[in-house]
């Protein structure tokens, strides 16, 4: 290769922050910032003076570019579909599913968490999928580690099929398009992916179970707590008139009734004919998650065992120890700025397989290990963090607001038309969504915001800075050339074939955002010496980046399946060897029967 000192220089610093990327003890954040230096100090005082000069400022634009932004403000939308509890249907759709049949429900979850991580991110589905999974697998007896890698493989398998199933997608789009290739739309290479990706879901469904390992799971033994709580029905409830065996159907089977009361003493007993009367206190025992969304289903109003709702509530436990003001006190004796403004609506004891309900009337008297369940909103809930000797656990339970579930999916659903219609581009579309789900009080904005993953927007400024390097030195150009010259002799098939497998498995050690901005110059440079169109070997480099299925360090959700199933590293290379085998071959055929 003919370079000049500029394109060696971009070349040694891309291998060098590729290198830096792949280590675990060095933090991420801390390697794209060094990278960014470096690239701006650099060019900085020996500026590249071609066609196209290249100074310090130049790498830090990309802070400003349409594919980070877009990626960002699709976070934020998937925030708002996450707080306002409108995937938790499917789970309780789910879990009923498992109970009848385990082959369809596997078949249904595979075919579910690819079809929703296609429009949004994986991540958070994966982290609501991963609890129901588990429960299920426990409760029908099935070891979890035979059916969690498969719905994780699933859901990236889904993102790789339209522009906005994942940031690494986008970014392929917007660099193509930045060096002249016509811009993708939203399902363009949709076809090739679904045919591909519906070979691999034949294998996640029917082979995967059979050849995973059983492994208990670590969250086997971590039983979340129950606490007791009391619900009211009001004379607007939807509940009210309705018989009890109604009201268990419709709430689910992860809530207990264990006492109704009528009146002051009156006691009655549990009959599913018994029907229900505005006034009736209804006990109940569930997780918290479980308590609050039979609160919201039952329609609670704020009164004596129901908290005023709040924008931005939450649900926080709060242990008893023995310097706390809470320690051998009763409620009622406290001083009303002690749990500022929180209100108690649950009480665990441990090591008691009854807990008492908490409730005014009974007013237990606290002990040492105590949990209580909180409601309050963040503020209140931080000043009693500040308050000495109050333990506040760290894990505090959002709330969900299941009044906007339906805005905030039709709000997403209309982000998706508008942009696959070509009304509007993506970003302006997310955008607007955005502003939707703000004014809408979907999410505050501290929630929106606290959906950036600072790492994601370094590792993409980093990487597209190199690109830029690359392409500005004509470094690219010449490691195309190279790459041509070693495949001399090769048919384009075979060059677009490989392409992809380098692809594929450099995304297993290094970021995919990272691999794909900076190998999507280099697969246009090479279809430029073949004098073929770009599209085949772009969209080689934007499926190959997002076929992380041989290490758990490929792709975020990996290491969450690999976590809650208990696998180990091995488990994922024979597990993901012969699916990275099958995508592609199936798609080194249809890129090059569809594109060639």
């Amino acid at each position: 290769m003919n370079l000049e000192p500029h394109a060696i220089a971009a070349i040694a610093m891309t291998i060098a922050a590729l290198i830096l990327f792949s280590r675990d003890r060095i933090p991420l954040e801390y390697s794209c910032v060094a990278v960014l230096a470096v690239f701006v100090l650099g060019f900085e005082l020996f500026p590249y003076p071609g066609e196209t000069p290249l100074r310090g400022a130049t790498f830090l634009a990309g802070f400003g570019n349409e594919a980070l932004i877009t990626i960002c403000l699709l976070l934020m939308l998937a925030k708002g579909i996450e707080v306002s509890g409108a995937l938790r249907p499917i789970g309780r759709f789910l879990t009923g599913v498992w109970l009848r049949n385990r082959s369809l429900a596997l078949l249904a979850t595979l075919a579910i968490a690819a079809f929703i991580s296609a429009f949004a991110n994986n991540t958070p589905i994966v982290v609501m999928l991963l609890p129901i999974l588990v429960g299920v697998a426990h409760r029908i007896g099935i070891a979890p580690s035979k059916i969690l890698m498969p719905i994780g493989f699933a859901t990236i398998i889904g993102g790789m099929s339209t522009t906005i199933g994942t940031s690494t997608n986008l970014l392929v789009v917007s660099v193509s398009e930045q060096y002249g290739m016509p811009r993708l739309d939203m399902f363009d290479f949709a076809y090739p992916a679904v045919l591909a990706g519906g070979i691999a879901m034949l294998y996640l469904w029917l082979v995967l179970p059979r050849i995973l390992p059983e492994r208990p799971s670590l969250l086997a033994g971590t039983e979340p707590r129950i606490f007791d709580s009391v619900v009211t029905i009001t004379d607007g409830s939807p509940f009210a008139g309705e018989t009890l065996a109604v009201v268990m159907r419709r709430i689910g089977e992860q809530i207990r009734f264990t006492r109704i009361e009528r009146g002051q003493a009156l006691e009655l007993v549990r009959l599913p004919t018994l029907r229900l009367q505005a006034g009736d206190r209804l006990h109940i025992r569930g997780t918290p998650e479980c308590i609050q969304i039979a609160q919201e289903a039952f329609g609670a109003t704020p009164g004596a065992d129901q908290p005023k709702r709040a924008p931005d509530e939450r649900l926080v436990e709060i242990v008893v120890t023995r310097d706390s003001p809470l320690h051998s006190r009763r409620l009622s004796q406290l001083r009303r700025d002690t749990l500022r403004g929180l209100h108690p609506i649950g009480w665990y004891r441990p090591g008691q397989r009854r807990v008492t309900t908490l409730k005014r009337t009974s007013d237990p008297l606290l002990r040492t290990g105590d949990v209580l369940l909180m409601q309050g909103n963040r503020h209140d809930i931080h000043l009693l963090m500040e308050k000495p000797h109050m333990l506040v656990l760290a894990r505090s339970i959002h709330v969900p607001r299941r009044a906007k579930a339906a805005f905030a999916i039709a709000v997403m659903a209309g982000v998706v038309v508008v942009a696959a219609l070509g009304i509007m581009p993506i970003i302006a579309s997310a955008l607007c969504g955005l502003g939707l789900m703000l004014v809408g009080r979907c999410l505050t904005w501290q929630e929106a915001w606290s959906s950036l993953d600072t790492r994601l927007v370094l590792v993409i400024v980093a990487s597209l800075a190199m690109g830029n390097a690359l392409v500005g030195t004509g470094a690219a150009a010449e490691m195309a050339h190279a790459f041509v010259a070693a495949v001399e002799g090769m048919p384009p098939p075979l060059v677009l074939s490989g392409l992809l497998l380098v692809t594929s498995l450099l995304t297993e050690v290094v970021t995919n955002n990272a691999i794909a901005i900076i190998a999507t110059p280099i697969a246009m440079s090479v279809a430029a010496e073949f004098g073929l169109s770009p599209v085949p070997f772009v969209l080689a480099v934007l499926f190959g980046a997002n076929m992380s299925y041989l290490t758990p360090i490929g792709y975020q959700t990996n290491l969450l399946v690999m976590s809650a199933g208990n696998y180990r590293f091995a488990d994922f290379f024979r597990a993901g060897l012969p699916l990275q085998i099958i995508l592609w071959l199936s798609l080194s055929v249809l890129l090059t029967r569809l594109y060639l």
